[in-house]
């Protein structure tokens, strides 16, 4: 039944989207998507990077995501460290997944994110 992800949401407090866009556009390199109309009314921002997509809608009453979050594979996991570490964001390593070197940050507004490549044994 299912064959893809379309997309992750996350949320956001009402008022973030520069900071949302200097981190997923500036940061990451993501590029900001148009919503529709009434979504775009909504707030919030959307990014795609190649088929990945990742909504923040905004939350009344918004609380960070801390344990859940999304799993982004990346092409070299050390430089998205080096550069996450350049503009002031945590990186915490993370070696409990066999087969993967990976660690987790925080984006702006305090969501959880894991980046991960797989290592050459597999």
């Amino acid at each position: 039944m299912i064959i893809a992800l379309d997309h992750v949401q996350l949320a956001a407090p009402p008022g973030a989207e520069e900071r949302l866009r200097a981190f997923y556009a500036g940061v990451l390199g993501m590029t900001e998507i148009h919503r529709p109309p009434a979504l775009a009314a909504r707030g919030g921002c959307w990014f795609r990077s190649g088929t990945v997509e990742l909504h923040l809608g905004v939350e009344a009453g918004f609380r960070p995501a801390r344990k859940a979050h999304p799993g982004l594979r990346v092409t070299d996991v050390q430089t998205c460290a080096a550069r996450l570490t350049a503009c002031g964001a945590p990186v915490i390593w993370d070696t409990g997944r066999p087969g993967h070197r990976r660690f987790h940050t925080e984006d702006p507004v305090g969501n959880r994110l894991e980046f991960l490549q797989l290592t050459a044994s597999d």
